[in-house]
């Protein structure tokens, strides 16, 4: 291992040390506070692993948070929370697979369409069932769950989701998946199976957003579907992603952080022109940082090199 490479690890494990205790220190403000980073860097960093090398832009987060968070709601009372937890996980990836097989032919704006439409077609589906049936629209969550809790298990959840998706990117399914983003027709005539690779990838990130919502279920105490289902999660998400640079592992991070800390500003300062501002935010990251910050970092180092090079060919 270099130096910079033990460097980096070291720093790593200070940094996880430092936000392992932060519960420990951190008033009841920071802490909720806390908990929204660590939400957003999964949620996002979790879309980065199929979108970004796919490119394909998915609005199915809210669906796949939603069901999380219903699941604990409707058993949360009945069974252990692991075994929830286990359960949530099992909902969200058979979900996964049967929307993957299903829609992971279409691309483009087809695909976008379908995605947001399943969010909706899920929040009715639910609607319907809870009034129908339960005679309730809305359910209250009494788990014993306190909000330490919940954000050292996002934190192991961002942990687990860096590591999967650092292992994937050096797997074959990873070099399958960046050949596919390049150009689908061309991974077909290489061998690879298009369907299995991408259903694979895509049943792995909703897997982690499902585990967000059900993890986050016990912070509201009331859950209902405008609030399980709230459109407005997978458009921040993706805004998240596309600033930090989807198409690094780290980069939906970099966008997450300052954006949850913009959002929480706005939504405090300007409650009813916050969905106004994050549209132009939106526009704005599209129009002036397509490739987001880690692109932009790139063309910086690709312009450094170069005269560094020079330079030191004239010494």
């Amino acid at each position: 291992m270099s130096a910079m490479r033990l460097a980096a690890a070291l720093a790593a494990c200070a940094a996880l040390t430092v936000l392992a205790l932060l519960p420990m220190y951190a008033d009841a403000y920071y802490l909720a506070l806390a908990i929204g980073l660590l939400q957003f860097t999964v949620l996002a960093t979790a879309w980065g692993l199929f979108s970004g090398p796919t490119r394909y832009v998915s609005l199915a987060t809210t669906a796949f948070f939603g069901v999380g968070a219903y699941t604990v709601a409707v058993l949360g009372e009945l069974l252990s929370w692991p075994l929830v937890l286990l359960i949530a996980t099992a909902i969200g990836a058979l979900m996964a697979v049967v929307v993957g097989l299903s829609t992971l032919r279409l691309s483009g704006l087809h695909f976008v369409i379908f995605t947001f439409g399943l969010a909706e077609l899920i929040r009715q589906l639910v609607i319907w069932y809870e009034v129908n049936k339960t005679r309730v629209l809305g359910r209250y969550v009494f788990v014993d769950i306190t909000q330490k809790d919940i954000y050292w298990q996002l934190l192991v959840l961002a942990v687990a989701v860096f590591v999967i998706g650092w292992l994937i990117a050096r797997s074959r399914l990873g070099f399958a998946l960046r050949i596919i983003g390049e150009d689908e027709t061309v991974a077909k005539h290489c061998g690879i199976n298009v369907t299995v690779a991408k259903v694979t990838l895509f049943t792995i990130s909703a897997v982690f957003m499902t585990l967000v919502g059900a993890i986050m279920a016990p912070r509201w105490t009331y859950i209902e579907p405008s609030i399980a289902f709230n459109a407005t999660i997978s458009f921040e998400v993706v805004i998240m992603a596309l600033l930090g640079g989807a198409h690094r592992l780290w980069g939906p991070a970099l966008g997450a952080i300052p954006l949850t800390l913009l959002f929480e500003f706005l939504a405090a300062r300007f409650p009813t022109a916050s969905t106004l501002i994050m549209g132009v935010i939106f526009l704005l990251i599209v129009y002036a940082l397509p490739a987001g910050v880690v692109g932009l970092w790139d063309n910086f180092r690709r312009q450094w090199r170069p005269q560094r090079t020079g330079q030191e060919a004239k010494a």
